[in-house]
């Protein structure tokens, strides 16, 4: 006898869930890395995210399948393989998930994130306060070189900085890098793919193929492909004092189009070059 269909409050729950793991672990890790300098170099962070997502959908897969993410929701709808009416549910439960990690990341490091305001010489809210906002939403280029060392923010040093990655080039990073995840995610979720690892084994792939692409793209743009993952926290922190660093509306929609727009069309375009050009043609290997 089967068991029955999860209801659509217990898929939401599982969505809500499993993002909220994934942000507590995977901002956590950049919250330690700015704040505590617990972690040296990119790498040791991005095995962290790897980490936050195999956790995520070994917890939640057998529920809703683990998207955890809008843009390979909605890729999966595009391509057939998830029911468009479910899509605005789980978007609404994977921001929700999103804000709530970075709520419980904020009760745990709200200390040290004013340490670090006052060891930059910043006001949270005006620009310098990027600092440590980046501990929720995404910035480009990466501002982690201000945040770390003694010294005080240099508003001239993070103009400089600026003016060497333009918005166009961070638009291309965060297509490709979300195009390529859900080029592996489809290829190892495909039955018909003989080469696929075991289906037990398939969110540790996943996790490292997030590792890599953080450790290649994450000095840009701090490696998002997931809108809810930078749209969840960076509301919370527009709340919590961040204000218009956080989210400076329709002034700055840079944070829009690179963090919101380029994953969701990267997650459909990706999937679309599995299907058309990668998926295999014999039978199902179950």
């Amino acid at each position: 006898m089967q068991n029955p269909a999860p209801t659509l409050v217990r898929l939401m729950v599982a969505e809500w869930f499993g993002t909220m793991l994934l942000v507590f672990i995977g901002c956590g890790a950049v919250h330690a890395s700015v704040l505590l300098n617990a972690q040296s170099g990119v790498w040791q962070v991005a095995v962290v995210w790897g980490v936050a997502i195999m956790l995520a959908i070994f917890a939640v897969d057998s529920i809703s399948g683990s998207h955890i993410n809008p843009a390979m929701t909605i890729a999966f709808a595009v391509w057939g393989r998830h029911p468009w009416r479910l899509v605005l549910p789980y978007i609404a439960a994977q921001t929700a998930g999103a804000f709530t990690g970075a709520m419980i990341l904020y009760c745990l490091f709200s200390g040290f994130l004013s340490a670090k305001e006052t060891e930059k010489q910043v006001v949270r809210g005006e620009p310098g306060s990027i600092v440590t906002a980046m501990c929720y939403g995404e910035y480009f280029p990466n501002p982690g070189g201000l945040a770390s060392g003694d010294s005080p923010y240099d508003p001239v040093q993070h103009e400089k900085i600026r003016s060497r990655f333009s918005h166009s080039q961070a638009w291309f990073a965060e297509f490709v890098g979300t195009a390529i995840l859900a080029i592996v995610v489809f290829s190892l979720t495909d039955l018909r793919n003989s080469g696929r690892p075991q289906s037990n084994l398939a969110p540790v792939f996943i996790g490292l193929t997030v590792s890599a692409l953080i450790s290649v793209l994450a000095p840009l743009t701090q490696a998002g492909f997931n809108p809810a993952r930078d749209f969840g926290p960076r509301l919370f922190a527009y709340f919590a004092g961040w204000g218009q660093v956080a989210i400076p509306g329709l002034s700055d929609p840079s944070w829009i189009t690179v963090y919101i727009v380029a994953p969701i069309i990267g997650a459909v375009a990706g999937g679309g070059f599995h299907q058309w050009l990668l998926r295999p043609t014999g039978p199902i290997n179950a």
